[in-house]
């Protein structure tokens, strides 16, 4: 049987537990080929969201794929379900972008 050891606020503070965990999502798409203008296009509208919602974004491409995770900008912020159908919105709405795969809320230390 194992059991949660019992932490005080502090080290559940220090540690993200609690009502400290930080929420986050992952998504996915690719990019088509496209003109460098349609490119910059949309990663510029990805910055301006990102940045209008304080948000941070970890982005890897992998040539025509894109991996990310998005969290909150703010210290103890979490990213919430209007940021994710805010980022999904914005991914569908390029013609550019395909197979766009958004994830749930999770804790972003300990499950992303």
């Amino acid at each position: 049987m194992s059991e949660q050891p019992t932490r005080n606020k502090r080290l559940q503070k220090k540690m993200y537990l609690g009502e400290w965990a930080i929420l986050g999502f992952e998504f996915s798409f690719k990019l088509t080929e496209a003109s460098d203008e349609q490119y910059e296009l949309f990663f510029n509208s990805l910055e301006e969201l990102v940045n209008t919602e304080e948000l941070y974004i970890s982005l890897d491409n992998n040539s025509e794929s894109f991996e990310g995770s998005v969290t909150s900008a703010q210290r103890y912020g979490n990213a919430t379900e209007e940021d994710r159908a805010a980022i999904e919105a914005l991914l569908n709405k390029h013609s550019i972008v395909s197979e766009v795969k958004v994830g749930g809320l999770v804790d972003a230390f300990y499950e992303m």
